[in-house]
C-alpha cells in the first residue's frame, strides 16, 4: 500500500475525514525511506515532525552519562514514534530515533499540522485521542516498572507486542525492560 493512503487508512480508523481533505493532508505528507539502522532523530536535534510508521520497525532510546542505551519505545506499522517532549515543547531531542530494519515512515512538519488541525477539526480530534493513549500507556508502564517483577513485565511485553519481540534483537528487549540481556536469557528459558 502506498505509505501516504496508509496513513490515512490509519486517520479513518478513528475520525472521518472528506475526500477534499485527505487531498489537503497527502499535500504535506513527505515519505522518508530508511535503511536498517540510518537515524530518523539525533539527540540534540529538536523533533519538528510527527512521524507515522508505514512499513518497518525503528524505536526511540537514549544514552545515558556512561554512554549506555536505554529503550524507550518500538515502533511497527500502523504506529507512530518520536520524541514527543522535543516535538511538544520543541527543545532539544533527548532520543535518538533509528531504524532496526529497512522502514517507510511519513512526516508531517509541526508548523503544517498546526495548520491542518485548524483546517481540518477531526485531524486535532485525532492527535488529542493519540496522545491521550500515549499518555496513559507512558504511566502504565511507569507504574509497572515500580511495581511488577522483571518476570511478570517480560510476560506483558510478550503477551502485547509479540510482533516486536521477534524483530529485535534480545538485548534491546532487555534494555525496553530494564534488565541485563543475560537475565532476560535466563527469563525466557525458564518461560512456557
Amino acid at each position: 500500500m502506498n505509505p501516504v493512503e496508509h496513513l490515512l487508512n490509519h486517520f479513518k480508523t478513528s475520525v472521518a475525514i472528506s475526500l477534499e481533505e485527505e487531498h489537503l493532508i497527502k499535500q504535506h505528507c513527505k515519505v522518508i525511506e530508511l535503511g536498517r539502522k540510518d537515524v530518523l532523530l539525533f539527540a540534540g536535534d529538536t523533533s519538528k515532525h510527527m512521524r507515522f510508521i508505514s512499513k518497518g520497525c525503528l524505536r526511540a532510546y537514549y544514552m545515558d552519562s556512561e554512554a549506555k542505551e536505554h529503550v524507550v519505545q518500538f515502533g511497527i506499522e500502523g504506529w507512530w514514534i518520536n520524541d514527543l517532549y522535543s516535538y511538544l515543547t520543541q527543545s532539544p531531542a533527548r532520543q535518538f530515533v533509528q531504524a532496526l530494519e529497512p522502514s517507510t515512515v511519513v512526516q508531517i512538519s509541526k508548523n503544517t499540522l498546526d495548520q491542518l488541525f485548524h483546517d481540518i477539526p477531526s485531524l486535532e480530534r485525532f492527535f488529542r485521542l493519540k496522545f491521550e493513549k500515549a499518555y496513559v500507556a507512558f504511566q502504565e508502564r511507569t507504574m509497572d516498572t515500580m511495581s511488577k517483577t522483571a518476570e511478570q513485565r517480560y510476560q506483558e511485553f510478550r503477551s502485547k507486542y509479540r510482533a516486536i519481540e521477534q524483530r529485535v534483537p534480545q538485548y534491546m528487549v532487555a534494555s525496553y525492560l530494564g534488565i541485563t540481556p543475560e537475565f532476560l536469557s535466563s527469563l525466557r528459558k525458564n518461560s512456557p
